[in-house]
């Protein structure tokens, strides 16, 4: 047997390839959109793709399920209680896929979802009545479950949902022998949990020692806890789980499409017409000088969710970007079906190079710098766009919390007759707040350089509650 996980940091997001070295064949299980990848390794291990199974309809990101049928003739897998445009085998529990030594097996497992599968990996070889492995998808991550709230908007309460969840987790996954090891389909950073490790694999003995949720407990306790202080989903999650039932354009067609030059006066009348220009580059380069009006998201962090968060499915979008890093940007966005981008502009900010009537600057402080400011007879306000649980650990005095995923809903509450020291852990989060802010025409503000890192190492006090 051949078993291979991806995982893509930016969207802490788990997929697997599992080949069988007899029948040359293999199966991909929640594909990422962009399956080069799995192309690449599969011909690397001389292996066939011939099946594809998705736990459940994602959230968070757009699966690459039909990119693998059109481009291998891969048959889709879903759980029996799926529904979806394109033809696909439902698999219930017992149901199961031979390849040759190796063996797909289906549990049934609703909760994060209602039609959630998870997989039960057997070597044949070595041992072909207890499973190597589980793949949980989000139904169980490693330290945590899946969350059952977010088909709130698709007629599923988190309460049918969490009740499902407690017993799928008990009926099914919980009575697995202790040394099958657990894949589960996010790591640490996914907004599909509250708590899930850093860890991208485990046993079940150990998840039955350690998970909070796989503790002894009532099915009421258990609700009040997986429901509790869940983070904020982004406004495009129903999006991506319903367009992961539709049969809809492939990445490669969407990228044909999209991936053209635009020249600086295209651009400039687009933005006139409402298109969102999003600039990729780094938070330090964006400050030095950006195109006015562009809202900044790093392709070096969170990059897709927080595209999603702070841009609209609804307007086009036009990417500025260093050159050579357009598909990169585009493929990313098209990870979470943002799929209405207007083109690049053509060069890069090297377009604006005649044109410095355009360019807005980015106000950047270092801590030393903010103290002072803070003690000065007219001190500016302090924004901190962290999460309220970081804000709470720790924060400047007298600084307000405005999390970065609230901050246009917001603007209210914010003084355009005041100076603003905007801020988060570390800068990333900042400078697209700052960018949002300067877009809605706030310009009394200045980033706090490297955030509350740079705070804590310059060692100046902070409020803790």
């Amino acid at each position: 047997m051949i078993f291979k996980q991806f995982y893509l940091s930016c969207l802490a997001q788990a997929s697997y390839l599992i080949g069988d070295e007899e029948t040359r064949t293999a199966a991909v299980v929640d594909p990422r959109r962009d399956v080069q990848p799995y192309l690449e390794e599969a011909e690397r291990e001389h292996l066939a793709i011939r099946h594809v199974f998705l736990t459940h309809f994602h959230a968070d990101f757009v699966a690459g399920h039909l990119e693998l049928r059109d481009l291998t003739g891969a048959t889709i897998y879903l759980g029996a209680a799926a529904r979806a445009e394109y033809a696909f085998t439902p698999m219930k529990d017992g149901d199961s896929v031979e390849m040759g030594r190796t063996r797909l097996g289906v549990l049934e497992t609703p909760g994060h979802t209602a039609e959630s599968i998870s997989i039960l990996v057997y070597d044949l070889v070595h041992d072909p009545a207890r499973p190597y492995a589980v793949l949980t998808g989000d139904t169980m991550f490693i330290g945590d479950v899946g969350r059952p709230d977010l088909r709130a908007s698709l007629g599923w309460s988190a309460t049918d949902l969490g009740r499902l969840l407690y017993g799928s987790l008990r009926t099914k996954l919980l009575p697995l022998p202790d040394e099958t090891l657990v894949y589960p389909g996010h790591g640490a950073g996914s907004l599909c949990g509250k708590g899930i490790s850093a860890e991208s694999v485990s046993s079940m003995g150990e998840q039955r020692r350690s998970n909070y949720a796989l503790q002894p407990m009532s099915e009421a306790d258990f609700l009040t806890l997986v429901t509790a202080d869940q983070p904020d989903a982004p406004p495009y999650f129903t999006y991506d789980a319903i367009l992961n039932t539709k049969e809809r354009p492939t990445l490669d067609a969407v990228l044909d499409r999209v991936l053209h030059p635009l020249p600086l006066a295209r651009v400039l009348e687009m933005r006139e017409a409402g298109a969102q220009l999003l600039d990729v580059r780094e938070a330090g380069d964006f400050a030095k000088g950006h195109f006015g009006g562009s809202v900044n998201v790093g392709l070096g962090g969170q990059f897709a969710t927080w595209a999603g968060t702070v841009l609209t499915r609804e307007q086009p979008t036009v990417i500025i970007a260093e050159p050579g890093r357009e598909t990169e940007a585009a493929t990313r966005l098209g990870r979470i079906g943002f799929d209405r981008i207007a083109g690049y502009l053509e060069g890069g900010m090297e377009a604006l190079a005649q044109r410095p009537d355009l360019l807005v600057y980015t106000e950047r402080a270092n801590a030393g710098d903010v103290v002072a400011e803070l003690a000065s007879p007219a001190p500016p306000l302090v924004v901190d766009v962290r999460t309220p649980r970081e804000w709470q650990e720790k924060h400047i005095d007298g600084s307000v919390n405005v999390p970065l995923n609230h901050l246009l809903t917001r603007l209210g509450e914010l003084p355009h007759d005041r100076r603003m020291v905007v801020l988060c852990a570390g800068g990333y989060r900042s400078s697209i707040a700052a960018s949002l802010l300067q877009r809605h025409l706030f310009d009394r503000l200045v980033e706090l350089t490297g955030g509350m890192a740079a705070w804590d190492a310059a060692k100046v006090p902070v409020t803790r509650r």
